[in-house]
């Protein structure tokens, strides 16, 4: 009796360990399906990303295309043109003129602002912006033009020491998330001269409070010039911000002086420092370097002269040529348009290529320098283009930001290259953690990560996991709606039967082959379609959740996706059409705008059709046409949601 009362004590432990290695085992594979989850959906995220960003950057072909091909056509197409580039040559705006008919009304009950500035208005512009106050129009344009005054006087790139007692912060990618600045001061504290900071680029963009988040940056730069230093990333770009969303939030809260805002903004971006050094040894940049990159050449750019990286030197030049030889100019204006351009001459290809290289590219394991296809400017740079560069410049390490990282930073290169990125939750909440560096001469960097939390961060992985699938797919899902047709074509070619079925490989090539997203296609297949019990596609089931909406019934297909997929360029080039941003085009400046879009991209859309179109959305037949609405009548109804819901 005791023996086996003795046998089945023994085997308690025994049973026990079991269970605990068996719920182990279980757990770990949960965590790693989930891990995996969210991987496939943060590249769904990053693959969208920069599929748009190098749709932004081939409307610089567009661009150059126009100016290239004005003069063959009628006069009226040159006027439009001509006032799609009036903007790349901006005189020096007067401060009097801009900042001194802009009155503070006694009624105004936001942050007011000393100048010159001190340590005091940074902490109330802080105490402001988190209680959700708005900066008065007159402050924002007085910050703006003393910023452009002080960066005029700045080198190309700065020049700092750390010491033992004396640390810098390095931070990336902000993104127009004031949470993640205001977290930062927190647990590091406000900029002072014992507390110095780098921001590297990107402040603006994609956020809904980019402007409260220059303003602190730019105020705080003009207290402490030397301790809290800029680097122009490449959203610091206004042809950007009409794409991914600051130009529409300067509108949106400053609807009288906005327009006031952008010019002299405009200004401030091509004088912001373009990269720094630190303690002779260590290069911090925006974006990369090529096999090209000479510093030597980057330090002595005139860089105010890149205005927009959509803008290539070419297109400078032709715009200020037609304007000087405008038919009826005065010979007194013709001597101002050459006083001008010996004041704006534009940056040669080379001097051009080697900031876009700066500002776009990003590090790859593989070995050399090629083309960064991805986003569609700058490069991919390998380890061995990083230590040639290192070593030719005697330089030990590279810090850049403009990539997204799940964990706020990264470090690649064999340590040689670190990426920071500051913008937490960047593509859905839960999605990343935001990061800033500590460096001190003589030490190892200090990665500090932080999450901006609120009540959906606080709720289980798996649920934050499931909500950056739906939105990362449902995304993807909108991506495939504006090639369907083209979708449809490639699956058909390989459909040979007509069952309306390809096999899984079939479909994945398909898709790749037309959207070229480099996604791991089998792997979100499930996500995407229906698949059978052999393996095989329903391939039509890419498309049951969703489809475009229209305008007009009788549109084609083909013309909906198109207008649907190329809506984001189509708004920019209306948006720099509409120069005092009233919201109307003519319906000549329409079809003139389209038909020259329609062949820079070759999109195969009949004549007849647009001018159809163009009536049809002249809703009071004024002859005029609110482009931003027009633009707001192609979206995608999802199945799943509630008409109306759609954003725009």
């Amino acid at each position: 009796m005791g023996c086996g009362t003795s046998s089945v004590q023994c085997s308690k432990p025994e049973n026990l360990l079991k269970a605990a290695l068996v719920i182990q085992r279980w757990y770990r594979r949960y965590r790693a399906r989930l891990r995996a989850r969210q991987h496939y959906a943060l590249a769904v995220f990053q693959s969208i990303e920069y599929a748009d960003e190098q749709g932004q950057m081939q409307l610089s072909n567009f661009f150059s295309f126009m100016l290239e091909n004005y003069t063959k056509g009628p006069k009226e197409d040159s006027a439009l043109v001509t006032r799609l580039f009036e903007t790349t040559t901006r005189e020096n705006r007067d401060r009097q003129e801009y900042v001194g008919l802009v009155d503070v009304p006694d009624s105004y009950t936001g942050p007011r602002l000393k100048f010159p500035l001190t340590f005091t208005d940074i902490d109330i512009l802080v105490k402001a912006f988190k209680q959700q106050q708005i900066l008065h129009a007159h402050y924002v344009l007085e910050v703006l033009f003393e910023a452009r005054r002080v960066l005029k006087q700045m080198p190309n790139f700065t020049h700092v020491r750390t010491f033992a007692a004396k640390e810098i912060t390095i931070c990336g990618d902000l993104h127009g998330k004031l949470d993640d600045l205001l977290l930062i001061f927190y647990k590091n504290g406000l900029p002072s001269e014992r507390n110095p900071y780098v921001f590297n680029g990107d402040f603006v963009d994609r956020g809904n409070n980019s402007m409260e988040v220059l303003m602190i940056l730019l105020v705080s730069f003009l207290v402490y010039p030397a301790d809290l230093l800029l680097n122009r990333g490449n959203h610091e770009d206004f042809m950007m911000n009409l794409r991914y969303g600051f130009t529409k939030e300067i509108l949106h809260k400053y609807k009288i002086h906005g327009r006031k805002i952008l010019q002299i903004l405009e200004e401030v971006y091509t004088w912001l420092p373009i990269g720094t050094i630190i303690d002779n040894e260590i290069l911090v940049i925006h974006g990369g370097i090529s096999e090209s990159t000479d510093l030597s050449v980057l330090h002595q750019i005139q860089r105010n002269r890149m205005r927009s990286v959509l803008m290539p030197p070419v297109a400078v030049s032709h715009a200020l040529d037609f304007k000087k030889n405008k038919p009826g100019a005065s010979s007194m204006g013709a001597g101002k348009a050459e006083s001008d351009r010996s004041t704006s001459e534009p940056l040669t290809k080379y001097e051009w290529e080697q900031i876009v290289e700066l500002l776009w590219s990003d590090p790859r394991g593989k070995k050399g320098c090629y083309p960064n296809t991805s986003r569609g400017g700058g490069c991919y740079f390998g380890p061995d283009v990083t230590n040639k560069i290192l070593s030719k410049n005697h330089l030990r390490m590279l810090i850049r930001s403009h990539e997204c990282k799940p964990d706020g930073y990264e470090i690649c290169h064999d340590g040689k290259v670190i990426t920071v990125f500051s913008a937490s939750n960047y593509y859905e909440e839960g999605s990343n953690r935001g990061a800033y560096i500590r460096l001190s001469y003589g030490t190892a960097p200090q990665f500090f990560q932080y999450q901006v939390t609120s009540t959906s961060c606080l709720s289980p992985l798996n649920q934050r996991v499931s909500a950056m699938e739906f939105s990362a797919f449902k995304t993807l899902k909108e991506r495939m709606i504006s090639r369907k047709t083209d979708l449809i074509n490639a699956f058909q070619l390989r459909d040979h039967s007509r069952s309306g079925r390809i096999s899984l490989a079939q479909w994945a090539f398909s898709m790749e082959s037309i959207l070229g997203l480099n996604l791991p296609w089998r792997s979100i297949s499930s996500h995407l379609v229906n698949i059978d019990a052999d393996g095989n596609v329903d391939y039509m089931s890419s498309f049951q959740d969703l489809h475009i909406e229209k305008p007009v019934k009788e549109m084609k297909s083909n013309l909906i996706e198109t207008l649907y997929r190329y809506r984001s360029d189509l708004k920019i080039i209306f948006n720099i059409i509409d120069s005092d941003h009233s919201g109307l085009i003519s319906m000549d400046e329409f079809r003139t705008m389209w038909k020259l879009f329609n062949a820079h991209y070759n999109v195969h859309i009949d004549d007849a059709q647009i001018d159809e179109l163009a009536s049809a959305v002249d809703f009071n037949k004024d002859g005029s046409i609110d482009f931003n609405e027009f633009l707001k009548a192609f979206y995608v109804v999802h199945k799943y949601e509630k008409p109306g819901s759609h954003l725009t």
